[in-house]
């Protein structure tokens, strides 16, 4: 059915767990190694009032009051849009999705639906109409109830207060749980949320029909508790392999006092976890950046299980995001074309007007006016002598990290005092100056690489200079 899946990788990461006290919510969307992505602005009430799934020909109509929101479309909408992730003008973030499987069982009592809601359109017909986190679940839920869905999903939102993880288990049922203040959570291609309480509304939110489906059916291994990764998901050899080693890492590297008897493959690993160290936004983007470095699982190091385990970051990632909400500033879309570990993160103000226009341009085949293609250049030119080339690259991305964090700290100072146009014409000023500097620097890095390349052709020999 789907044209598209998203083999992705999220973390969310509560206000009281980060080390400045914002939300963060992030994913890597992964599908193709080649398929250019665009960064747009939609103005406030650019959005039409029906809407038709290219992918699905679901239609729906929409409100007539759309709210302005930033988002990472495909190149082409043949397949549909595939907005992937932004946040809109009321400080609503939103990310979708985090592909996963339902069981067969429940699948043959709740199929999926062929013409319903999936990732496609996801954000396209919820985040310009929603004013909270909680409210973005809500809609979202009452759309795949009545609507159903074609695909199993996890779907992030985050507002300035709270974030929360949405699940679809099946054709039409749906769960979603609030990401604790003091905690994170790490998710990688299987349904992650393990026990519902249907008593607190404060931090879960479900189809009203749910218990009763289940009860029905008699869906429940274990009775005495509702857990929704239990009763809808999967656990099989190929979570081992593929999804189970990237929430590891994630509990290796920010809670290693905790999670010291867990293996790669264990099968139990929990939802939500504590960090022993407050995190940073270079935390959540080291993570979604992540090829088990350091272990004898990187399939670029030495070790001799380095293609054991799929990594986090890889070829196929077409773009990272990451969603910092609850700033003293403005919140920030931060935004790496192409694969995270060899790209930079580029911080785009949540007000911006509009973006550089290499981020709204991109296709096949490769075109170097475009950002996506410009980071892919320089990613694939490191590529081809990597271990001499990483070097140069990290050069790159550390001197561009430290002038992000300056650019920002000016940025948070100086909108103290501005409100309206002038503030979103400054943040858009800052952010875009930004943008394109970075832009530059992996030009002049692919040019840096490319000089160095010459004399790596196999056509060599020690030559008599006198000659």
């Amino acid at each position: 059915m789907a044209n598209k899946l998203s083999a992705c990788t999220s973390i969310l990461i509560g206000k009281d767990a980060s080390i400045d006290g914002t939300i963060m919510i992030g994913r890597n969307e992964d599908a193709k190694a080649a398929w250019p992505k665009h960064m747009v602005v939609h103005q406030h009430g650019e959005m039409p009032t029906h809407f038709v799934s290219k992918e699905t020909k679901l239609e729906l109509d929409l409100p007539a009051d759309s709210a302005r929101y930033t988002a990472t479309p495909e190149w082409t909408d043949k397949a549909g849009v595939f907005e992937e992730d932004g946040i809109n003008e009321y400080d609503v973030a939103m990310s979708a999705t985090e592909s996963a499987y339902s069981n067969s069982l429940v699948l043959g009592y709740d199929p999926l639906v062929e013409h319903g809601l999936n990732e496609e359109a996801m954000i396209t017909v919820v985040l310009p109409y929603i004013k909270s986190a909680r409210e973005g679940v809500q809609r979202l839920g009452n759309l795949i109830a009545k609507y159903g869905t074609g695909e199993t999903n996890g779907v992030l939102f985050a507002d300035n207060d709270e974030a929360w993880y949405f699940e679809t288990g099946a054709g039409h049922y749906w769960v979603a749980q609030r990401i604790p203040d003091d905690s994170y959570a790490v998710v990688a291609n299987q349904l992650a949320i393990q026990e519902i309480d249907f008593t607190d509304s404060d931090n879960f939110m479900f189809h009203p029909g749910i218990q009763k489906f289940v009860e029905k059916h008699d869906l429940n291994p274990d009775p005495t508790t509702f857990n929704f990764r239990k009763i809808f998901g999967t656990a099989d050899q190929s979570d081992a392999v593929y999804s189970e080693p990237r929430v590891w890492i994630g509990h290796q590297m920010f809670s290693p006092k905790q999670a010291g008897d867990e293996t790669p493959e264990s099968t139990e690993l929990p939802f939500l976890m504590k960090p022993d160290r407050k995190l940073s936004i270079f935390d959540a983007q080291q993570y979604l950046s992540n090829h088990y470095e350091g272990t004898e699982f990187d399939p670029i190091g030495t070790g001799k299980s380095g293609h054991k385990y799929r990594p986090i970051s890889l070829a196929k990632t077409q773009e990272s995001h990451i969603l910092q909400m609850n700033r003293p500033g403005a919140n920030i879309h931060w935004l790496a074309m192409g694969v995270a570990a060899e790209s930079t993160y580029v911080p785009f103000f949540n007000g911006i007007t509009d973006v550089p226009a290499p981020y709204k341009r991109g296709k096949l085949p490769a075109q170097l006016n475009s950002a996506y293609w410009i980071f892919k250049h320089a990613s694939v030119l490191v590529d081809s002598h990597l271990h001499d080339f990483l070097p140069l690259l990290r050069d790159v991305q550390k001197e561009r990290n430290s002038a992000a964090i300056k650019m920002i700290a000016e940025t948070d100072q100086a909108v103290k005092t501005m409100r309206g146009e002038s503030r979103d014409s400054y943040l858009t000023m800052q952010s875009n100056g930004y943008a394109i500097d970075t832009l530059n620097a992996y030009k002049k890095l692919a040019l840096e690489l490319i000089t160095k390349m010459t004399d790596y052709c196999e056509l060599n020999f020690k030559t008599d200079e006198n000659l």
